[in-house]
């Protein structure tokens, strides 16, 4: 018989088999180097922080239109402010202190907590809100902690997540008598804050007997940043000492955590204790954001890669959402 060898064609079909060989093993190694990178940048955020009111639902609906309504009627019959003071007033405290609530007791008016929320909150269009399918399935769908931090009371919070169709969406809530539980007479430290900041200004004697700081006369002064305004006692956004207490309170790591904001001062805040940052209800980026979108439900097509992780694709929590109360150690 005879063997003969076409040594050269067979060296040819080996070096054609290797090269082949070593392309695939090219190809595959590039593959997996970028599936690697993507699931590196899925895993980014392993939790979502969401606002509750204006964030979950539209501005539209009335509700914080209503609110501020409801704090005017409240700033007029029961501490007796002057009617024609109240725009003022209120912006005012507002613009420094966070939320109206918080610039009251700073500037010296004693007044329940439960109280207050009861008649901010208690004569609101719930019935505006309806339940929301298609937010309550991409929240679902979200394999992520999900967590809402909010200034309002629970009583608010636990209304408007009902109405959303929303309780079961999430793992807790954070909201006033988180932050604020029980001492309210306690002063802030977090000096560096705008909304808590040290005091030396003087105060005038209301009809009822609590020193009241006039903010109106101060800022009507010439150079109103040479007296600093009080402190309040109570913790809210945008303070950041207030969402450094809420992301301990709930084992938060800034670091891998999505915040989702419809107030620009609040996201900045955010932005500056280490949150990643996305401002619901405007389309374009400003400072401090890192995403932007006019809706919530624009989630997933602006932010894909949240639902880019090995965990299962629906994440419920049953029965009614946890409050948190307390902070851990």
């Amino acid at each position: 018989m005879n063997f003969n060898v076409d040594l050269g064609s067979f060296k040819f079909c080996w070096s054609v088999e290797l090269t082949c060989f070593d392309h695939l093993l090219k190809v595959f190694s590039i593959k997996m180097e970028y599936e690697g990178r993507y699931r590196m940048a899925a895993a980014k955020y392993d939790c979502l922080l969401f606002d509750l009111d204006d964030t979950l639902y539209p501005y539209s609906s009335g509700i914080a239109a209503a609110c501020g309504q409801n704090i005017k009627d409240y700033m007029v019959e029961k501490l007796g402010i002057e009617r024609s003071k109240i725009e003022d007033l209120g912006n005012l405290l507002y613009k420094n202190y966070g939320t109206t609530m918080a610039g009251l007791r700073a500037i010296g008016y004693d007044f329940d907590y439960d109280d207050y929320h009861s008649f901010v909150h208690g004569r609101l269009p719930y019935e505006n809100l309806k339940p929301d399918p298609v937010l309550r399935s991409l929240l679902l769908s979200l394999p992520l902690r999900k967590i809402i931090f909010t200034n309002a009371d629970k009583v608010h919070a636990v209304k408007v997540l009902s109405r959303l169709g929303l309780e079961d969406c999430f793992e807790g809530i954070i909201c006033f008598e988180t932050l604020n539980p029980t001492h309210k007479n306690t002063v802030s430290d977090d000096e560096d804050d705008i909304a808590f900041v040290e005091s030396a200004a003087s105060t005038t004697t209301s009809a009822n007997g609590p020193q009241i700081f006039d903010i109106i006369g101060h800022f009507a002064q010439p150079n109103p940043s040479l007296v600093a305004l009080p402190k309040t006692p109570i913790a809210c956004k945008p303070s950041e000492l207030a969402i450094e207490k809420a992301l301990k309170i709930a084992s938060i790591n800034p670091q891998r955590t999505l915040f989702f904001e419809d107030s620009v001062r609040n996201i900045q805040a955010g932005k500056r204790v280490g949150l990643d940052t996305v401002l619901i209800g405007k389309s374009q980026r400003v400072k401090g954001a890192d995403y932007a979108f006019e809706s919530i439900h624009n989630i997933k097509e602006a932010i894909p890669e949240l639902w880019e992780s090995d965990m299962k694709s629906e994440v419920g929590y049953p029965g009614q959402v946890a409050v948190e109360t307390s902070v851990t150690a």
